[in-house]
């Protein structure tokens, strides 16, 4: 599936804790890289600092940046979530705020190697944590490369207000590079207003919804023992599906003869 990223508007954190529980909950290997501008925070969180020494996407920026050895450095920069399978793999984010000036200028080169990693051996599926557009300098290259972006937002009217204009800004950077429109997903989060309406009031459509649940969510921020038959945790699992379901709809209209229909069932 190559690239999913996932964003939240102002007003509407969360896109960390939905990416991790998606990590732990993935059924193909996957590499989730933090690449939030403004820092990483499941080395320090849900990893308790329990790592010594640096290690993440900073680390790499810097190597590359000297030498050109993002190909060579990238699988020791890996933290396994699931040792010692290597399935479920955490690029950390960067930590020290001087790195981040390391990272900006990369952001493209992040984005053409993260999406060469589908064609690898083994394959691997890549979950992008992109935080909050709302800052300095965000990775659009890759929300661009990204077969999908998921934007996260809770379900009540302040957060669906304040989505509004990272929505815009994201459709408007799409038509600019000729990004295909449906790539952006909203992923409401908890009670409030209904999927149906969500999707009708933004003009984006609903991939799916997680519930609220502040237990697993602490553990997903905070660190200790993550159930996968917590709701949050199932729900995460069930995403995939979706995700590959739009997906290969979309391959089968590109596949399909220009000149015939596509059948309703794809």
């Amino acid at each position: 599936m190559a690239i999913i990223a996932l964003v939240s508007a102002k007003g509407s954190p969360g896109a960390t804790t939905t990416a991790l529980a998606c990590t732990l909950s993935w059924q193909r290997r996957l590499v989730l890289a933090e690449c939030d501008p403004s820092g990483g925070t499941i080395l320090a969180g849900y990893l308790g600092g329990a790592l010594d020494g640096p290690r993440g996407i900073g680390e790499l920026a810097v190597g590359e940046l000297r030498d050109g050895s993002l190909e060579t450095a990238f699988w020791s920069q890996l933290v396994d979530l699931d040792a010692p399978k290597r399935e479920r793999l955490l690029l950390p984010g960067v930590v020290d705020p001087a790195q981040a000036g390391s990272v900006t200028p990369l952001w493209q080169r992040f984005a053409d190697f993260f999406d060469q990693l589908e064609k690898g051996r083994p394959p691997y599926d890549v979950l992008v944590d992109c935080g909050r557009l709302q800052v300095g300098n965000p990775p659009w290259p890759l929300l661009r490369a990204a077969a999908v972006v998921l934007l996260v937002t809770r379900a009540r009217l302040p957060e669906l207000s304040a989505a509004r204009p990272t929505i815009r800004a994201i459709e408007r950077d799409f038509a600019a590079h000729r990004v295909a429109p449906d790539t952006l997903r909203l992923l409401p989060v908890g009670d409030g207003h209904g999927t149906g309406e969500i999707a009708k009031a933004l003009r984006v459509p609903v991939i799916a919804r997680l519930p609220e649940d502040r237990r697993t969510a602490d553990v997903l921020s905070l660190g200790g023992t993550v159930r996968g038959n917590r709701p949050l945790m199932r729900a995460a699992a069930g995403l995939e599906a979706p995700i590959r379901a739009l997906l290969d709809r979309r391959r089968a209209r590109l596949a399909w003869p220009a000149n015939q229909e596509v059948p309703d069932a794809v």
